[in-house]
């Protein structure tokens, strides 16, 4: 990693750790309810995200590990641009509610995640950071209503998130 990815990449530590406790999430979260595919729908994103087309994340349980295996990609630019991939670690928090997450894009970073919102059925959730800087809407189908997105973006006010500045993820459409 050259030296201005490194320094790049401490500037992105600033804005996932925290000075405040701020330390809202859901109640419970069934872990293995809550892997396999999630379609980023939007957010405010880190500097290692924009310009993202198609963009999903894929939570696999590592049991051997203990520990969650993230499968980020996306297509960079448009929607048939060149896909990257951002391979991760996530480990669960020893809390109860298996909604505070600690994750590792690369070693030695890692952030506090927290899964803030969820909706009962798992269709949709919402991941946010204790310092409030980066919050991430994302569903299990790659399109989702404007108005289920305009919803979940009130949601997201009333726990004292910004809800300003979101980018929009675009999907190619299912086939």
């Amino acid at each position: 990693m050259s030296l201005q990815a490194f320094f790049l990449a401490l500037l992105t530590i600033a804005g996932c750790s925290s000075t405040k406790d701020y330390e809202k999430h859901v109640e419970q979260l069934e872990r293995d309810r809550f892997m396999g595919k999630w379609y980023v729908q939007a957010g405010r994103f880190t500097m290692f995200e924009k310009d993202a087309f198609n963009a999903v994340e894929i939570y696999t349980w590592n049991e051997k590990e203990q520990r969650i295996d993230v499968d980020f990609r996306f297509n960079e630019g448009s929607l048939t641009g060149p896909e990257k991939k951002i391979p991760q670690t996530a480990f669960i928090e020893k809390h109860k509610s298996n909604a505070r997450w600690q994750v590792r894009p690369f070693w030695p970073l890692l952030f506090d995640y927290r899964v803030i919102a969820l909706d009962v059925n798992y269709d949709w959730t919402v991941i946010g950071v204790p310092s409030q800087k980066y919050v991430w809407i994302m569903s299990r189908s790659a399109q989702m209503a404007p108005e289920k997105v305009a919803e979940i973006v009130e949601q997201i006010k009333a726990l004292g998130y910004r809800a300003d500045e979101l980018d929009y993820v675009q999907h190619s459409p299912s086939p």
